[in-house]
């Protein structure tokens, strides 16, 4: 009985040693989102934000993995344990913080309207009709989605898309008038080919749907894991780590204020 009860108590160790062990699961969308993630041509993660995970894991001292994930099913994913920490372009937004919790915000970016610098149009935020008779595509289960259908609805034709590359495509195609995105998701855009007929248009005022930045999403029981990412994003913004990151790949201050 003895050595049964002593094969069972080293079992359990094991046990919580491997869990221990196991590496941090980051959630990252399968969608291409260039300059923030996306595969190489060996199907490694590449980008900001996976370096930025890799900066936030050293610093925390903690063994992480990317999982691709999609975008619809990062919050059920995160919920159902398949991963631990939503690390993709998420903003921090009430509704979302009713059911997950977040990380302090690792990055932030202003929402903008782009178009064809042939075209002229004025946009007031505060006037639902002065977007009247456009089409403006937007990609599903966004902030920015949930912004257009509370502040423009009915004064606005709408179109969902399931990936944001398939937006601007048909920008830039002549289907759709506009495109309503983060700035910095946009910028890559606005530099290729394709996107160098457009121009930011309107920038969208501060407004609580459209979140306090973008963040880690959490499980709202694992404090422990929040504390300890909130303390490394700290780390690298206070021994410069993320400046560096950043400068990399943007000209212009991603942290925001």
């Amino acid at each position: 009985m003895k050595r049964l009860a002593a094969i069972a108590v080293l079992f359990v160790l094991s046990l919580a040693s491997a869990r221990a062990e196991a590496p941090i699961r980051f959630g990252f969308s399968d969608e291409p989102y260039p300059p923030f993630f996306s595969k190489d041509q060996n199907g490694t993660f590449i980008g900001f934000e996976y370096e930025l995970m890799k900066l936030v894991c050293a610093h925390a001292q903690a063994d992480c993995a990317a999982v691709p994930t999609g975008w619809d099913g990062m919050i059920p994913s995160l919920q159902q344990h398949k991963i631990d920490v939503i690390w993709a372009s998420m903003s921090s937004t009430p509704e979302r913080r009713e059911v997950i919790a977040f990380t302090d915000k690792y990055y932030d970016s202003p929402s903008v309207l782009i178009g064809p610098k042939a075209t002229p149009v004025t946009i007031d935020f505060a006037k639902a009709d002065s977007l009247k008779g456009l089409t403006i595509g937007v990609q599903t289960a966004t902030i920015h989605a949930s912004y257009l259908a509370k502040h423009f609805a009915g004064g606005v034709d709408t179109k969902l898309y399931d990936t944001f590359d398939n937006a601007t495509a048909d920008l830039a195609a002549g289907r759709i008038d506009l495109v309503f995105a983060d700035r910095t998701s946009l910028m890559l855009f606005l530099k290729s080919p394709s996107g160098s007929d457009m121009e930011i248009k309107a920038v969208a005022p501060d407004d609580p749907l459209l979140g306090r930045g973008v963040a880690g999403g959490l499980r709202k029981e694992d404090t422990a894991l929040k504390a300890k990412l909130d303390a490394a994003i700290a780390a690298t913004r206070a021994d410069g780590s993320y400046q560096a990151l950043a400068k990399r790949y943007f000209d212009f201050d991603i942290y925001g204020g």
